[in-house]
């Protein structure tokens, strides 16, 4: 999208998100919230392979969204910049006086939760501390009137990923959900909105920042070459760290190891091959890396809930309950 561009904000469609999700195919269902009475809203995706959809007429104006992607790729643009977001990562963006872009990028299956934020729920939580916080959000929570705008993206960490999975299933009791939902709210806002001041900080940030681009590097390397991947040394040599330090690393950003992680890579791949039709298991089996079709059939259904066989013919809810069941 070009700088100069300013495009319209788009009103939401009749019937709300819910019609705007359904109309495309997509899955869609509030998990917590009222944007409107309380200021925020957490909200679960799913769009399947080859389903087109531009959520930005979701977006409330002049509020601040964060999505957290778990699978899929999605690209959220503004007038002068963008949001890249890939599997387990999270990246948060303003709706101002200009129009938003947001799409899923070719590929996986997209699935992903955002936390909608009213300007007057971040400036009763955040205003304190407004001098640490990233200038996008604090524009909104000081009631600025500005253009639309996007942040940077950063990985999950592994403990990050246990509080965004239990956004799906909170661990208490229904008459407690409104308040453990909006603590989780607030434990957004601190885990994603700030960013470092001091000299110190600033280091460890950057150090953070080091380790994530190493994790993505090897995500982008096991990705070139499922069947086939480079050696734990070899990766080493590729993103300049030692092969312990490495897989350190990436076990602390990720929650899993490389093995683990390319594991993954390589079943959610044979799921996308059954969805299209063109790929029997065999074949699938083999087109991902595994020369045992036992081993293929054991781990796709540790992964999804079902066998490889039966899996093309499961709806997305089939799938989802099945694999949240093997959980």
């Amino acid at each position: 999208m070009s700088k100069n561009t300013r495009p319209r904000v788009t009103p939401p469609p009749p019937g709300g998100e819910a019609a705007l999700w359904r109309s495309a195919g997509a899955r869609w269902r509030q998990l917590f919230g009222d944007f409107n009475r309380l200021g925020i809203s957490f909200e679960w995706h799913e769009v399947p392979p080859d389903t087109e959809v531009d959520w930005a007429p979701s977006f409330h104006p002049e509020s601040v969204e964060l999505c957290l992607n778990l699978a899929g790729e999605a690209e959220v643009e503004a007038p002068g910049g963008s949001l890249k977001l890939g599997p387990w990562s999270a990246g948060f963006y303003r709706q101002g006086r200009t129009g938003l872009r947001a799409r899923r990028l070719p590929g996986a299956e997209h699935q992903f939760i955002t936390l909608e934020l009213s300007p007057e729920f971040l400036a009763r939580h955040l205003l304190t501390a407004a001098a640490d916080l990233h200038p996008l959000v604090r524009e909104v929570a000081e009631g600025k009137k500005t253009d639309s705008a996007v942040g940077a993206s950063e990985l999950i960490n592994s403990r990050q990923r246990e509080l965004v999975l239990s956004l799906r299933q909170p661990p208490v009791l229904a008459s407690a959900q409104a308040i453990w939902y909006q603590a989780k709210a607030v434990e957004l806002l601190g885990e994603f909105f700030f960013q470092p001041v001091s000299a110190e900080e600033l280091f460890c940030h950057r150090q953070q920042r080091v380790a994530r681009d190493r994790v993505d590097k090897v995500i982008s390397l096991l990705k070139r070459n499922l069947t086939n991947p480079p050696a734990l040394e070899e990766i080493g040599r590729e993103v300049g760290c030692s092969p312990f330090y490495l897989s350190r690393t990436f076990s602390k950003e990720t929650g899993q190891t490389i093995p683990q992680f390319l594991r993954q890579l390589r079943l959610e791949r044979a799921a996308e091959l059954l969805r299209s039709g063109d790929y029997n298991v065999t074949e699938a089996a083999l087109e991902v890396g595994y020369n045992s079709l036992s081993h293929f059939s054991q781990a796709f259904h540790q992964q999804f809930g079902c066998c490889p066989g039966l899996y093309p013919m499961a709806t997305p809810t089939q799938r989802a309950a099945a694999a949240d069941s093997e959980r």
